[in-house]
Order: C-alpha cells, then sequence, then structure tokens
C-alpha cells in the first residue's frame, strides 16, 4: 500500500489524453478552467448529465462565501475511523514516503497552483475538522485560487472567512481539533455525498453545490455549456419581444428557422460576440432529422 501513486492515477485517468501534473493527474489547462468560470452551474451539469455522468453533484453542502465560484482541479483524500493497527501501518507507509505531520497534512502540503482539496471525512464533525486558520492559509497559499471541499467538518471559521480568496465547502462548523481518524486513500476516487469525484476532476462550485467533471470531458463541456448560454441570450431576447412563446423555445432540437435566427443573433449582438466560433454543424443536422 502506498499513497499518491502516479501509475495508479494515471490508470484511473486513462481516457485523458493531454498533459499530465508531476503526480500523474490530468492538467486540464488554466484557459479551460478560466473558461469554466465564466458559466453557470446548470450550464455545465447539462451535458454531463447528457453524457450518463448522473453522480456529478452535490448540494447539502456549506459554502464560505455565497458569491464566490471555485474552480480547480481535484486532489482526492478519503479517511476512516481511526482503528489502532490500520493507523500504525498508514502511520508507517508515511514515514517511508516522508510524509510528515498528520494525513490531512499531507494532502495539503501537496497542493500546487490550481489545486482544490477534495476529502471524503465520512460526514465526521465533531472531532473532524479537516482544516482550521493554519491549513486554509496554506492551501490558499499554495493554490493561489485557494478552495476545498470536505464532507466533513472545518474550524476556525472567524479566520477562515478572512482569507482573501479562499473558498470551501463543507457539512458543518465545530471548534474541537482533528482527531480518531485515518486515511485510506489519497488521489484515489472519493465520495462527496452522492457524487464521485476521480484525481484531476475539475471541482466547481457555486451556489447550490459542487460539480466533479471529468477531465477528458472538460472540453466537450465547456462547448455545450457555452451553447446553452448563447441559446439563453437569444431565447430570452425572442420571448421579450414576443417572437417565440417559452414553448417553442424549451425543446431539444429546434427547427432550422429558429437556428437561422439564433446564428444571425450571434453575428450580430455583441453580446454573442464570444461565442461567434461555436460550429452549430451538429444542431442543423438534428433538426434536418427530426424534419423541422
Amino acid at each position: 500500500m502506498h499513497f499518491n501513486v502516479k501509475e495508479d492515477i494515471i490508470q484511473l485517468t486513462s481516457r485523458w489524453e493531454g498533459e499530465r501534473l508531476p503526480d500523474g493527474r490530468p492538467k486540464v489547462s488554466d484557459e479551460d478552467l478560466d473558461e469554466l468560470r465564466k458559466l453557470t452551474l446548470e450550464e455545465i451539469w447539462a451535458p454531463l448529465y447528457n453524457a450518463g455522468y448522473l453522480n456529478q453533484f452535490e448540494e447539502k453542502l456549506y459554502r464560505l462565501h455565497d458569491d464566490r465560484k471555485l474552480v480547480g482541479r481535484a486532489v482526492t483524500a478519503s479517511f476512516l475511523p481511526a482503528r489502532p493497527d490500520l493507523e500504525e501501518t498508514v502511520k508507517a507507509i508515511g514515514a517511508e514516503e516522508g510524509r510528515k505531520g498528520t494525513c490531512n497534512q499531507w494532502v495539503i502540503d501537496s497542493l500546487t497552483e490550481g489545486d482544490v482539496v477534495v476529502a471524503d471525512m465520512y460526514d465526521k464533525i465533531y472531532e473532524g475538522t479537516f482544516v482550521g486558520g493554519n491549513l486554509s492559509t496554506a492551501i490558499r497559499n499554495r493554490t493561489k485560487t485557494g478552495g476545498a471541499v470536505v464532507w466533513g467538518g472545518i474550524r476556525d471559521l472567524e479566520q477562515i472567512e478572512g482569507i482573501d480568496g479562499l473558498q470551501i465547502y463543507y457539512r458543518g462548523v465545530d471548534p474541537t481539533p482533528i482527531k480518531n481518524f485515518v486515511m485510506n486513500g489519497f488521489n484515489t476516487p472519493v465520495k462527496i455525498g452522492c457524487a464521485v469525484c476521480l484525481p484531476g476532476d475539475v471541482v466547481f462550485g457555486y451556489g447550490g453545490g459542487v460539480i466533479f467533471i471529468p477531465s477528458y470531458l472538460v472540453k466537450d463541456v465547456i462547448e455545450a455549456a457555452k451553447k446553452s448560454h448563447v441559446k439563453d441570450l437569444f431565447g430570452f431576447d425572442m420571448i421579450k419581444k414576443g417572437v417565440y412563446t417559452t414553448a417553442e423555445v424549451d425543446i431539444d432540437v429546434w427547427p432550422t428557422d429558429m437556428m437561422d435566427k439564433l446564428v444571425e443573433f450571434i453575428k450580430t449582438d455583441e453580446r454573442a460576440e464570444e461565442f461567434r466560433s461555436l460550429d452549430w454543424t451538429v444542431e442543423y443536422q438534428k433538426a434536418k432529422e427530426e424534419g423541422k
């Protein structure tokens, strides 16, 4: 047994064909992370759901700030209630690998710019406070964008709230320090509520919850989400002007004449300027197949 094993991470994320980080995680580009920050949670969720990824969203979490998005590459960790023989084994492995401090510190010490910690603390809040003021400061310092998703507790809430640029999703707050726990996975698959996260997934958190985007699907999700975004701009405009009803707009496949109006809207409306490179061939083909 070893932690944060590069070969295992590569095998887990074998559909990724791009550059990788030194630990083996997929390196989704900073440019793609920036593109995701412009999109909404619902726009990102829909293409994942349509692709059969039904367990990527979890909403049963508190958040540090209501108006701050959390976007970054997942570093995952999972934990269990303490058991003496397992704890002895894990500590021995950590010492062999040159790790210092407690298991949660091992994870945070591994972070690099653009990372987000995703920790399954098995919903432990009392004595399950994965981060407090010091470790939250370390997260912000190492990742720059700053953040964590913790299926468990945090402490030092007032201190953490004052850390500029930090965003954390968590299950509860408790003043107790973390204890009586043991790590059983580091950059392995983890479960956050009903959602599944792999190392290198892109974490997207805003408002109502958190989505974990498989790394190899990020570009497809961005394209589909952008199309949804500009179609909404167009649809809202048409409804306001009385050109189309909500029943005509809220359908999966738009007819050819509506697609023509959409394309013209994108060409001429300054609000749609950034969407002018999108290709609508597939949408036109679907309209023709349905006789629209």
